[in-house]
């Protein structure tokens, strides 16, 4: 399958915006072992999913609160100040961004997230409005990468090519997600990298 790379798709929690729950619960419970087992048993990555999944967020706390109804405060923080998780755009990929669209390089977004929380990054963070010719929610579509049919929504719905597509991902498994389905795919550790990466595609940043 040859490739001839056009277009950039991105990922956009931790290559775009950062986002951590340690940046909130740092402040809640400032102890380390208690705060880890907090995030990895009463709320763990796994419950958050299912609402990137398209579960809404008040169903996810009265789960959790029902099984840790001594916790029910420090549950409800996770949605409820969700917004203090956030450290800030990255602005090196920002810039990357922008100037692809710049250059007339057609720029996606693929991302995992809760559509209540999406609404309110875009709030926070108005770029991500604005930069897209289209975005895929996994909330929207009940689909999380890596798995094969969210890549495959952005393809259907944008009538694109696999081949023409680089996909940018933090994560190791969605990056194999995209390759999976014929794009290409590199894995985020820097936006020098992305930057140094994609020259070597031949993109023009």
């Amino acid at each position: 399958m040859k490739h001839e790379y056009k277009k950039v798709v991105f990922d956009i929690g931790n290559v775009l915006i950062r986002w951590d729950p340690e940046n909130l619960y740092r402040k809640l419970i400032p102890d380390d072992t208690q705060r880890d087992w907090f995030l990895s048993t009463v709320c763990p990555m796994e419950w958050n999913l299912e609402q990137d999944r398209g579960r809404k967020w008040d169903e996810a706390l009265k789960e959790r609160i029902a099984l840790y109804p001594e916790h029910e405060p420090l549950i409800r923080a996770y949605s409820d100040r969700w917004e203090e998780m956030l450290g800030g755009a990255i602005d090196e990929t920002v810039e990357l961004l922008q100037e692809l669209r710049d250059k007339g390089i057609e720029v996606y977004a693929i991302t995992n997230f809760s559509r209540e929380k999406f609404d309110l990054a875009l709030s926070i963070f108005p770029f991500l409005r604005e930069s897209f010719l289209d975005t895929v929610v996994s909330a929207d579509e009940k689909l999380l990468k890596p798995e094969a049919g969210i890549y495959e929504r952005l393809l259907e719905r944008n009538k694109l090519s696999p081949q023409e597509l680089i996909f940018i991902d933090d994560s190791a498994a969605n990056v194999e997600g995209a390759r999976s389905v014929g794009m290409g795919a590199l894995q985020f550790k820097s936006a020098a990298q992305v930057r140094k990466d994609l020259q070597s595609l031949g993109f023009p940043v």
